[in-house]
């Protein structure tokens, strides 16, 4: 399957992907494409079910998700890449280290979640709710766990671009991202993960709690964690001063 994406940066410069969270599309990464375009082939892409990528009908399984990155690399005629992905985006990387090791050459993972499936019932009555209700009967709480308050209250027209994306999500696509979520739980193979990876999480992320990342720069070898202080989930929006040069510096 195809998936929609925005390209920048130099055509011979070493690939970058950024794959974004649930409920998000490529526009996300805003914040980031200056500054990693300056060094990268940056490639934004948008998950199945969501921004101009097709909707097929659900459920979607991680290997759904994962494979349709690996098509995507093939499709970009890249044999390798370095991957950047937050929350949904996170959890797909880490099915990458595990499942395709020689197609990346490094890894930053931001608030990934790494067990969904222990709280499955969680994401299988949020896809039954955006199933019938749409996206916009998950907005204002998603957003509430994404961004402080003194953040959303300073920064209304920032809040308001993602609060647009998650509008704009085909209800069938956040519903089977949900339900691939349900079933994942990637903590069984963390210790063969062969990439160098960053994680980073947010001290007050309400979605993918600090407490569930931390516990991974032990699990994974060599892995480096940042806590970032005063944050809550979507880090890359809110917080691009301090993750920037940290992404900066992990993909070399």
């Amino acid at each position: 399957m195809r998936l929609n994406y925005q390209a920048t940066g130099p055509e011979d410069a070493p690939v970058v992907l950024l794959a974004s969270s649930l409920g998000t599309n490529h526009a996300m990464w805003a914040p980031q494409l200056d500054a990693l375009s300056d060094h990268f082939r940056v490639v934004a892409f948008d998950h199945r079910g969501h921004g101009a990528s097709e909707a097929p009908p659900g459920p979607y399984t991680i290997d759904d998700l994962g494979g349709d990155v690996l098509e995507l690399l093939d499709e970009l005629g890249a044999e390798q890449a370095s991957y950047v992905g937050i929350s949904l985006g996170g959890a797909v990387g880490l099915w990458l280290a595990q499942n395709a090791p020689d197609r990346f050459h490094r890894f930053a993972l931001l608030c990934p979640p790494v067990n969904p499936a222990a709280n499955a019932q969680t994401w299988i009555d949020r896809a039954a709710q955006v199933r019938a209700e749409g996206t916009q009967s998950i907005t204002e709480a998603t957003l509430g766990r994404w961004f402080l308050p003194e953040y959303a209250e300073a920064h209304p027209d920032e809040v308001d671009l993602i609060r647009q994306q998650l509008l704009a999500t085909p209800a069938e696509g956040y519903a089977a991202c949900c339900e691939a979520l349900s079933a994942l739980d990637l903590t069984p193979d963390l210790g063969s993960i062969t990439a160098p990876v960053l994680l980073v999480t947010a001290e007050s992320d309400a979605s993918v709690p600090p407490e569930t990342v931390v516990p991974l720069a032990t699990q994974i070898p060599g892995a480096h964690l940042e806590i970032l202080p005063g944050a809550a989930h979507l880090v890359t929006w809110s917080h691009p001063d301090t993750v920037n040069p940290l992404l900066l510096t992990h993909l070399g």
